[in-house]
């Protein structure tokens, strides 16, 4: 079911968005947190793509999503989980430790919704937390700003990041960690890539 959905949207999106996927062999076998920037709805899916036909990744999504019938749908047949925004989502955290236990990649976008591009962001620190918790990389990926459609669509990822701290982590640690993750993103668009 996910493998012949996959490819549907794949074959529908293509010739819109023209994508390619830059360093994909980054993407280390086992958990780890991919984390990108956000400008446009379809950043979501853009990285889905890039991971390939086989289900293997846990993305968050805003619970309000879900609300509507036919979109609800389709965001858990893709592995979307729901998560309250502005607060700690107590369950939406134990479900993100569980799918990394698992084995699986979360997805998430630190800056928590779309930010235009060339605007100053807050990012949240939830995949540093996540990250420093369960002991996973997180894996840079910068993602073309701003409308895509008919423009090209080019995800880059970088390195794995192993996030290290000393003793107990502090909220000033997650935001450290936060702020180098993109620090690392948008290194990521700074730079001139080859043709993949």
């Amino acid at each position: 079911m996910f493998k012949l959905a996959y490819w549907i949207v794949y074959i529908v999106l293509w010739p819109i968005y023209r994508f390619r996927f830059i360093g994909r062999e980054h993407l280390v076998q086992g958990p780890a947190i991919i984390c990108g920037n956000h400008t446009a709805n379809i950043d979501s899916v853009m990285v889905v793509l890039s991971l390939g036909d086989r289900k293997q990744y846990a993305a968050m999504a805003k619970k309000e999503l879900f609300q509507v019938p036919l979109l609800g749908w389709l965001l858990k047949k893709f592995g979307a989980y729901p998560v309250s925004r502005g607060g700690n989502d107590i369950s939406a955290v134990k479900y993100s430790l569980k799918a990394l236990k698992e084995g699986e990649k979360l997805i998430i976008f630190p800056e928590g919704t779309r930010v235009k591009d060339g605007k100053v962001s807050e990012p949240k620190s939830g995949a540093s937390m996540l990250a420093l918790k369960a002991g996973v990389p997180i894996i840079p990926v910068h993602i073309t700003p701003g409308r895509k459609a008919f423009r090209g669509c080019t995800l880059v990822y970088g390195t794995p990041y192993y996030p290290q701290v000393e003793g107990r982590p502090t909220s000033e640690d997650y935001q450290k960690v936060t702020e180098e993750v993109m620090r690392r993103i948008h290194e990521l668009g700074d730079t001139p890539q080859l043709e993949g």
